[in-house]
């Protein structure tokens, strides 16, 4: 997982949100305190990128991703709710496992397998389950990690 995108202990969290909104901000917070970047200027282009249309994936996820311009690589962060929330997904289903996505603003192919990479992670169902049992931030970077270990082999 580390060679299509980064992600980190600090960027993987359990939380509430009150809604859509609630969610991208405090996304924009996690992605600023792992990785030293600028929170209003995240919540910005997230923001920007959910105009175009949600980005509820379906199945209770949700994959808000945005580009920007200083950034060298991929990175990504996790917010597990402790309540689902209406994310207006497609399939109308609220969410409560909401991935993260950032990209440098000229990676055109590597957006697009990063968010490849993500949706396949949500889709195998051993993952997405251990992800919504997982009860803290230690415990879903855990599945991350040894799901990422598991596809490596």
């Amino acid at each position: 997982m580390d060679s299509i995108f980064l992600i980190k202990p600090e960027s993987v969290c359990v939380t509430q949100a009150e809604g859509k909104d609630d969610i991208l901000r405090r996304l924009a917070d996690l992605f600023a305190g792992a990785f030293s970047l600028d929170s209003a200027q995240v919540l910005e282009h997230l923001e920007e990128r959910e105009k175009l249309g949600s980005t509820g994936f379906g199945r209770g996820v949700a994959i808000p991703h945005a580009r920007l311009p200083q950034l060298q690589r991929p990175m990504a962060a996790l917010l597990k709710l402790e309540r689902p929330v209406d994310f207006e997904a497609a399939d109308g289903l609220p969410v409560d496992l909401v991935f993260g996505l950032l990209s440098p603003a000229n990676s055109g192919a590597t957006h697009l397998h990063a968010l490849a990479a993500i949706s396949r992670l949500v889709r195998d169902e051993r993952v997405h389950d251990a992800l919504s049992d997982a009860p803290d931030a230690e415990a879903l970077y855990g599945v991350l990690t040894n799901a990422a270990d598991r596809d490596a082999a």
